[in-house]
């Protein structure tokens, strides 16, 4: 079969390749699904690079999620079958022709479910969701979200709404703000304005936001720590600026705030079963009746990974890039 390689850790446009490699077969309580659809998120970048939580042995084939079919069945499965569609994340190797997966890893996926959203639902839809869950906030409280234009943004956001937590969303630049607003979330500061963090206070009529969610770091989680109330708790979802926190440690002090880290992988492999179960469940609901739709901007094959990487890390995308497996 064919697949994406890594043989060196590096640059993804200068270390990605396509080769043939051995198609693998499926042991006890796994299966092997054909590739239809798998997205380039940051982490795979990050893993190629070498420099992720997680460094896997060389040669390796990246690739983490996948929407596919199930193509061969190993001893001991029997909630699966042969040619039946899903999804699946949390795994190794996706892009290739043919990855093996756990059986339990693989959800299936409706026919109301496209393949664009089923191939990167379960990564990011699902990190957003177990954050929310983790942020244990009631109907009417408020939080607030940094790069809320962003993919992990929207997410947080539209879970929200639909559990009537209120989000001040927190972007860079009025056409960010245009857009985030177009698509019904609100309200939303632009943190490039003057005097925005007095329109944030007149936003939320001065009601406390008791969880703050950083995706870029840097001074930018500085920020989000002037608006958290009191006993508030502010998490590092990413840094998207490449920098470490900076944050006032009389504000952490005297707010006896709280700042902790979310690791989407780590808390995958940590939840409960049926904690997991109901998430998917919501996730594939909200999916299959078209309240969720994951955007893909560009498609390749996997023998232009390493273009398809640079598009993936090109600014202003407002979709996923994907690889796909076979004739498209």
């Amino acid at each position: 079969m064919q697949a994406v390689v890594i043989d060196r850790f590096g640059d993804p446009k200068d270390v990605l390749t396509a080769q043939a490699v051995p198609t693998p077969e499926p042991g006890p309580g796994e299966v092997r699904v054909a590739t239809t659809l798998s997205p380039i998120h940051n982490h795979d970048l990050a893993i190629i690079r070498g420099v992720y939580g997680y460094k896997p042995p060389l040669p390796a084939i990246p690739g983490t999620e996948a929407a596919g079919v199930v193509d061969a069945i190993g001893p001991g499965v029997d909630r699966l079958e042969v040619g039946q569609r899903v999804a699946v994340a949390g795994t190794r190797a996706a892009w290739a022709d043919f990855f093996l997966t756990r059986a339990e890893q693989a959800v299936p996926m409706p026919p109301s479910v496209p393949d664009e959203t089923a191939c990167q639902l379960l990564a990011m839809p699902l990190s957003a969701l177990m954050l929310l869950d983790d942020l244990h906030v009631e109907p009417g409280q408020w939080i607030t979200v940094n790069a809320a234009n962003g993919a992990v943004g929207r997410l947080v956001n539209l879970f929200a709404q639909q559990r009537g937590v209120r989000v001040l969303s927190l972007v860079r630049g009025a056409a960010s703000v245009q857009a985030l607003t177009q698509l019904g979330y609100g309200p939303v500061v632009d943190t490039e304005a003057p005097g925005w963090a007095e329109r944030a206070a007149e936003l939320t009529g001065g009601e406390p936001i008791v969880r703050a969610v950083d995706q870029v770091s840097g001074q930018a989680a500085g920020a989000l720590m002037s608006l958290l109330a009191p006993r508030g708790e502010l998490i590092s979802f990413g840094a998207l600026s490449g920098k470490p926190l900076v944050i006032d440690t009389g504000a952490v002090i005297f707010k006896q705030a709280v700042v902790k880290g979310f690791w989407g992988q780590q808390r995958s492999a940590e939840i409960d079963r049926a904690d997991y179960l109901r998430l998917i469940t919501e996730l594939v609901g909200l999916a299959a009746d078209g309240t969720l739709r994951l955007d893909v901007q560009a498609d390749f094959p996997l023998d232009q990974a390493a273009e398809a990487a640079v598009t993936s890390e090109t600014p202003g995308r407002n979709g996923k890039v994907v690889l796909h497996a076979g004739a498209r």
